[in-house]
C-alpha cells in the first residue's frame, strides 16, 4: 500500500451531471479532473448504456460539461472550441456557443451560437430553448436585435476596467466578482428563426426549475438597492409568450418547483419560526397561495461534507406521480420519493451520499460515495436492493492507497444526541502518543460524515489523529437542531470541547500537549472563537473565517441579512450583541500561534475578517501568519486552482508540524 499524499488529489476523478436520456435507455455524466500544469480542470462527457451497463467516453477535448440532451440519440453541450470567438471573450464580449453529438458515432458539430453568457439551456420543444443568461443591465439589451450574429459594438467592454460603480447590496457575490446591476436573466430562444424573445424583466433574478408541456416555471425577485430572500413563482408559455404568476414575491423563500400530477408544487418557508435556515416544506401551488403537500424538517441535496467533488448533479426529478428527491438525514444523504398521497418512501441505502441520480422503472442510477470510496456510479435495481459498483474511476486510490478508517464517536451534551467521528493515525501503535487535529465543518447548517474527506486522510497519514463532530447548529437533524441564531460561541463550543473531552478519554494515545485545531468558513469562526476561550490548543488554522460580526454584515455578499438573522439583532439594534459573538473581541486572550488562510476574491467571508485577527495577533505579541490566494474564492479547499489546493494543504500541514511535532 502507498502513502496518501498530498497531490494524489490530481487524480482523483470527480463526476457530476448526471442527466439520463428521454427513453432512459442511456445516461450522460461528467467526469472532471484536475490539471496541474494548466492549473485548471479537465471536462469531459461519458455515456452509460442502461442495457449492458456499459460506460464509455465521448469527448475528449477536456472542456465539455453541462450536457443537455436534444433527442434520445443526441446531446448538446456549450464548449469554446473556436479560437477567434474564444479572444472575443476573453477581450470582455459575452458568447456561448452550443455543440451537438450523436451518441453513436461521428464528431461533434457545432450547433448554435449566441452572444450571451449562457449558464443552463432547457430544451423548449421543436428548434426552441430556454436559457438562464448572466446579463448586465450596464451594456445593451441584447434581445432587441434579431439576428444574433450581430454582436454590437456599442455593448460595453468591461474587462481591464480602471473603476466599479456601485448603488445596491449586494454588489458582488462570493464566485461571481463584482454583481451590481447583473441578474441572472431568462430568455426563450427559436432556432429557426435566430429569435430571442426575453422571459423575464432586466432587475430580475430568475432560475428556471423545468420546460413541460409547453410551459417554463421559474421563480424571480425583482429587486433595485436592495435583493431579498423571497421569491415569485411564475410560468412562461413558450408558444404564447404569454407569462402568468403564479405566486406573488413578497412572503415566500422558494426551493425547488415542477408539475405532478397536472399540478404545481415548489418547496418553501416564510422564515418566520427558524429564520433564513429553516428547512423547506413541500406545497401544492393553487389559486395565488400555497396548499400543504407534506410537511417536512430535513434539507434538500446531498449534504455530506467532502472535499471531493466538482460539479452537481439535479437533486429533484418528477417520475410519474412521484417526486424523487435527495435529501440529508442525519449524517447521510438518500433518494426518498413523495407521493401525490403525502407519503415518503426511502429508496437508497442509509450510507454515505448520493450526489446525483437517474430514475429508471425501479431502477436507480446515482453517483455516490461509499465508505471510503470516492465517487463513482452505482446502480440499485431494486427498491432497496444491492447496489452495483458500475465504474471504478477512482478505485486505485481505494484499493492501493493508505487510508484510515473513520470510527463513530456518539455522545450527548445538554440532552442532546451528537455524532462524531476518529481517524486514527496510519500505523497506528497503542504503546505510542500522538498529535491530533479537530476539524470544525463550515455553514453551520452542514454536516460531516463518514465518506472521504482529502485533508483529514493527508494527515492521519501525517501521523496525526484527526476528529470531528457536528455540534448544535448542524444540518440533517431538523430545524430544531440547526438553530443556534443568538447562540454562536455559546452550545456549539460546549459541544466541540464535551465532544474533545471525549476523545481524549476514548483514545489514551492522544498527547493532549499536542493538540491543534482548523476549520473553515462557521469552521473558521468557531476556531477563532476557541482561541478566545481556551489554550487546550497548541495551534490554530483558521480558514475562510469570520472575525467580526459588525464587520461582516456590511461587506459581504450575503452580510446584510445573515448577520442579523445568525444573531438576532443588527449593529443598530444590538451592537454590543454582535461585539459579543464575535470573536475579535477576545483576541487579546489569545496566545495560540495561528496560521489564517484566506482568498483575495473572498466575498463570502471577505479578506478583511481574517485581517483583522491576524492583526489583533500580532498586536498582541501572539506568533501568527496569513497566507493570502489571488484569484481564488470561497471555495478554495474544493475547487479552488490545483496548485493552490496543494499550497493551502502545505501551509496547514507544516503550521501544524512545526507546533505538534516538536
Amino acid at each position: 500500500m502507498d502513502t496518501l499524499k498530498r497531490n494524489d488529489f490530481l487524480e482523483y476523478r470527480f463526476l457530476s451531471g448526471l442527466e439520463p436520456s428521454p427513453s432512459l435507455r442511456h445516461a450522460v455524466f461528467t467526469v472532471s479532473q484536475a490539471d496541474y500544469e494548466e492549473n485548471g480542470y479537465r471536462h469531459n462527457l461519458w455515456l452509460y448504456d442502461a442495457q449492458t451497463k456499459q460506460i464509455r467516453q465521448l469527448t475528449a477535448m477536456d472542456k465539455e460539461n453541462n450536457a443537455f440532451w436534444l433527442d434520445d440519440s443526441t446531446l448538446v453541450f456549450p464548449s469554446m472550441r473556436d479560437k477567434k470567438c474564444k479572444e472575443r471573450v476573453e477581450k470582455g464580449e459575452a458568447w456561448t456557443i452550443f455543440y451537438a453529438i450523436d451518441i453513436h458515432g461521428g464528431e461533434a458539430k457545432e450547433y448554435m451560437r449566441l452572444p450571451l453568457t449562457v449558464t443552463k439551456a432547457f430544451p423548449a420543444g421543436e428548434n426552441k430553448f430556454v436559457f438562464v443568461v448572466n446579463y448586465d443591465n450596464a451594456g445593451i439589451d441584447l434581445h432587441q436585435y434579431q439576428g444574433l450574429e450581430k454582436q454590437t459594438k456599442e455593448t460595453e467592454i468591461k474587462q481591464n476596467k480602471d473603476y466599479e460603480i456601485l448603488d445596491e447590496i449586494p454588489y458582488w457575490s462570493n464566485g461571481h466578482g463584482f454583481t451590481n446591476k447583473k441578474r441572472s436573466r431568462l430568455y426563450l430562444y427559436e432556432k429557426e428563426e435566430n429569435r430571442l424573445t426575453p422571459i423575464t424583466e432586466p432587475l430580475e433574478n430568475a432560475h428556471c426549475f423545468c420546460v413541460e408541456q409547453g410551459k417554463a416555471l421559474f421563480s424571480a425577485s425583482l429587486f433595485q438597492d436592495k435583493a431579498g430572500q423571497t421569491d415569485g413563482l411564475y410560468s412562461f408559455d413558450v408558444n404564447t409568450k404569454e407569462r402568468a404568476t403564479l405566486l406573488e414575491d413578497n412572503t415566500w423563500e422558494l426551493g425547488f418547483a415542477g408539475f405532478i400530477g397536472g399540478r404545481v408544487f415548489c418547496t418553501a418557508t416564510d422564515m418566520l419560526h427558524y429564520g433564513i435556515n429553516e428547512n423547506k416544506k413541500f406545497y401544492f401551488v393553487e389559486n395565488g397561495a400555497l396548499t400543504l403537500w407534506a410537511d417536512y424538517d430535513r434539507s434538500f441535496g446531498s449534504g455530506v461534507g467532502s472535499d471531493c467533488r466538482l460539479g452537481g448533479s439535479p437533486y429533484y426529478r418528477v417520475i410519474g406521480e412521484k417526486l424523487y428527491f435527495l435529501t440529508l438525514d442525519g449524517f447521510y444523504s438518500y433518494v426518498r420519493t413523495l407521493d401525490l398521497k403525502g407519503n415518503f418512501e426511502t429508496l437508497t441505502a442509509p450510507k454515505g451520499s448520493v450526489d446525483g441520480f437517474a430514475v429508471n422503472g425501479d431502477a436507480i442510477l446515482f453517483i455516490g460515495m461509499r465508505g471510503l470510496r470516492l465517487q463513482e456510479l452505482y446502480l440499485m435495481e431494486q427498491p432497496k436492493g444491492a447496489e452495483e459498483q458500475i465504474t471504478q474511476f477512482n478505485e486505485d486510490i481505494f484499493q492501493n492507497k493508505t487510508l484510515a478508517q473513520p470510527e463513530y464517536l456518539a455522545f450527548e451534551n445538554d440532552g442532546v444526541s451528537l455524532d462524531g467521528w476518529v481517524l486514527k493515525p496510519i500505523g497506528f501503535d497503542p504503546a505510542r502518543k500522538y498529535p491530533a487535529i479537530l476539524d470544525i465543518h463550515g455553514g453551520p447548517k452542514s454536516a460531516f460524515g463518514d465518506v472521504f474527506f482529502h485533508e483529514m486522510q493527508i494527515w492521519a497519514n501525517d501521523g496525526y489523529f484527526v476528529f470531528f463532530c457536528n455540534p448544535r447548529g448542524g444540518d440533517g437533524k431538523g430545524n430544531a437542531f440547526a438553530d443556534i441564531r443568538g447562540k454562536y460561541g455559546t452550545i456549539d463550543y460546549d459541544d466541540l470541547m464535551k465532544f474533545t473531552d471525549l476523545v481524549l478519554e476514548k483514545y489514551p494515545q492522544i498527547d493532549n500537549q499536542r493538540m491543534g485545531v482548523t476549520g473553515g468558513s462557521y469552521g473558521g469562526f468557531m476556531t477563532n472563537w476557541i482561541i478566545g476561550h481556551t489554550d487546550r490548543f497548541c495551534c490554530a488554522a483558521s480558514q475562510r473565517s469570520i472575525a467580526n460580526w459588525i464587520s461582516m454584515s456590511c461587506t459581504t455578499d450575503i452580510g446584510y441579512y445573515f448577520s442579523a438573522d445568525q444573531n438576532n439583532c443588527d449593529t443598530w439594534s444590538d451592537q454590543e450583541k454582535l461585539w459579543w459573538h464575535s470573536p475579535l473581541r477576545y483576541a487579546n486572550q489569545v496566545k495560540t500561534p495561528t496560521l489564517f488562510i484566506h482568498s483575495e476574491e473572498d466575498y463570502r467571508c471577505w479578506l478583511t475578517e481574517g485581517l483583522q485577527m491576524f492583526n489583533a495577533l500580532k498586536f498582541h505579541g501572539v506568533p501568527s501568519r496569513l497566507c493570502m490566494f489571488r484569484g481564488e474564492n470561497h471555495e478554495l479547499s474544493r475547487s479552488g486552482k490545483p496548485r493552490h489546493r496543494e499550497k493551502r494543504l502545505v501551509e496547514i500541514t507544516a503550521w501544524f508540524d512545526q507546533y505538534l511535532k516538536k
